[in-house]
């Protein structure tokens, strides 16, 4: 099982993404996994955008600050979040308690 990672300046982990959902929202969990649903669909990169944009607002950081390892295909996919790692990682358990 996967675990997240936090770095100096940053924070990493898995997501699962529902493309094409009734709801927006980040929060529970998939596996080992933190659940990202989007509304839009997964074509030409919109569920990536949306991914970015849900992520950035449940963290509270920047889009710019939010990056998708590019290599991460399907609905599984790596994120890396840029910011001060304790207030990340407290967030990040706080959404994976979530449903």
């Amino acid at each position: 099982m996967s675990r997240p990672s936090a770095a100096p300046s940053g924070f990493s982990f898995w997501i699962h993404v529902s493309p094409r959902a009734r709801r927006e929202g980040v929060g529970g969990r998939h596996g080992d996994a933190l659940r990202v649903a989007v509304r839009a669909a997964p074509e030409a990169g919109r569920a990536n955008a949306a991914c970015v944009a849900a992520l950035a607002e449940a963290f509270g950081v920047a889009r710019a600050d939010v990056a998708l390892d590019p290599r991460s295909t399907g609905r599984r996919k790596h994120v890396r979040i840029e910011g001060d790692t304790g207030l990340l990682q407290g967030r990040f358990e706080a959404l994976a308690k979530a449903d």
